[in-house]
Order: structure tokens, then C-alpha cells, then sequence
């Protein structure tokens, strides 16, 4: 009688245990649908830097520079439309590095080294010196 009850409650020790050393989530992963405040903190400041980038690129004098470059300048908003947010907030701080009142050849600068890389990556097809 005693080794039918020990069987029991060795099966039931085990089986405690095991369920026991399961790793256990700390939070629970969002469910669909759900975003979740990193998610939301991340895209508004992908936001913003896509409207500091355009707000740089409406500027007259910075459109007749595209211009004189030989760039069109709408084929720039689609490029910056096309950015991954990491490239766009890459591209935003270089727009903020830059000193109070500096002229536009670094944005400039900026916007050719990208329009460059993305040219030879093939994901565009801007410079015909390029290929």
C-alpha cells in the first residue's frame, strides 16, 4: 500500500519540477494588433526625421542646388520616401551636426552620397557614371 502511494507522489514530485524549471516570459508578448511603446517611441522619431529631411529639401535654395547637380528633384522625395528609418534618422543627424547657418553644400553632400550608393547598389538609376 505504501509503494503504490510513494509511485504517486514521485510522478506527481517530477512532473511539479519539470513544469517548474520552464522559463517563464517576464511580459507577455503583444498580442496582434497591439504596437507597443517602443514601437510607437521609434516610429514617431522616424517621423520626425523624415520631416526634417523634407523640410531641408523644400527649401528654395537647396532645390536649385539639386538642380545645378543635374538631380531632380522629386526623384530626391522618392528616394527619401524609399530610406529605411535607420538610414533616414542617419541622414537627419548629419543635417544636425551641421553648424547654425552653413550653407546647403553639406546637405547637399549628403543627399549625393546617398543617391550614389543607392546608384551602385542598382537600386536606382541616377548616374549614368555608375554603371
Amino acid at each position: 500500500m505504501i509503494k503504490p502511494l510513494r509511485r504517486t507522489l514521485s510522478l506527481l514530485l517530477i512532473a511539479a519540477l519539470v513544469l517548474g524549471s520552464l522559463p517563464v516570459a517576464a511580459a507577455p508578448a503583444p498580442a496582434d494588433g497591439m504596437v507597443t511603446t517602443q514601437d510607437a517611441l521609434a516610429a514617431e522619431r522616424a517621423q520626425g526625421d523624415r520631416e526634417r529631411i523634407h523640410a531641408v529639401l523644400a527649401r528654395e535654395d537647396v532645390r536649385e542646388q539639386l538642380v545645378a547637380q543635374g538631380v531632380d528633384p522629386a526623384e530626391v522625395e522618392a528616394r527619401v520616401a524609399a530610406l529605411s528609418d535607420a538610414e533616414a534618422a542617419q541622414m537627419a543627424d548629419r543635417l544636425d551636426e551641421m553648424p547654425a547657418g552653413a550653407s546647403v553644400v553639406g546637405a547637399l553632400f549628403a543627399v549625393f552620397v546617398i543617391l550614389l550608393v543607392t546608384d551602385i547598389l542598382g537600386l536606382t538609376n541616377v548616374y549614368p557614371f555608375t554603371r
